[in-house]
């Protein structure tokens, strides 16, 4: 089991029970919601500084073990909730499915006007959980993890450029566009650092080096 939950001493079912509570998604998503802002560059930097550095191990790796969209409130699933959170004078129609509204893509700069056009990124990818501590979990600590919406974790970016991503981490890839690479790796370090995950050498080295520029 991760030891977070002992660390901060909350579940993530409670997590997100709270946050239905505070941003009352129990009536759908609405535009107050934000994506979470990542931890400062200092405390990226202390973090990473107390990440366990281990060879990583994708073994038995599916991505089917990391249930994702699950229902956040009536029809709305959590793409649908991230979507209509990270967009602007977003419609959506009874299926909770946007029908318009506009988005821009932190990754490439490029702003869109379908939502279908839009992947919903997981900054940590799932394999790389994976690798990194969460072959260890339930499925229901992965299925937590797919759809957290409290840490900054889900961001809805270009198609194209999600899948040249991949599940590579930063030693392999970062956004394209420069300008956002800082608060890229600064909530890397944070999901790594609040689900206990390791991160091998080279992803290590990279995000030093990243946030050091921060």
């Amino acid at each position: 089991m991760p030891k977070f939950y002992a660390r901060r001493r909350l579940s993530i079912v409670a997590a997100l029970t709270g946050l239905i509570a505070s941003v009352g998604l129990l009536n759908g998503p609405t535009a107050s919601a934000a994506l979470p802002t990542p931890v400062s560059a200092a405390t990226a930097r202390s973090y990473l500084s107390q990440l366990t550095v281990a060879t990583e191990n994708r073994t038995g790796y599916d991505r089917d073990l990391f249930p994702t969209w699950i229902t956040i409130s009536g029809t709305c699933n959590t793409r649908e909730y991230v979507i209509k959170r990270d967009g602007d004078n977003v419609v959506v129609n009874s299926a909770c499915t946007a029908t318009s509204g506009s988005w821009y893509s932190v990754y490439d700069g490029v702003t869109w006007t379908a939502a279908s056009s839009l992947d919903i990124d997981h900054v940590v990818p799932l394999a790389e959980a994976w690798d990194s501590g969460a072959s260890g979990w339930t499925t229901a600590q992965r299925q937590a993890f797919a759809n957290d919406v409290t840490r900054p974790q889900l961001v809805p970016v270009t198609a194209s450029v999600n899948r040249s991503k991949g599940d590579k981490d930063p030693g392999e890839w970062v956004p394209p566009l420069t300008s956002y690479r800082c608060t890229y790796v600064r909530a890397w370090v944070q999901v790594k650092y609040y689900y206990d995950l390791s991160v091998d050498s080279a992803e290590k080295s990279a995000l030093t080096s990243y946030l050091a520029s921060c």
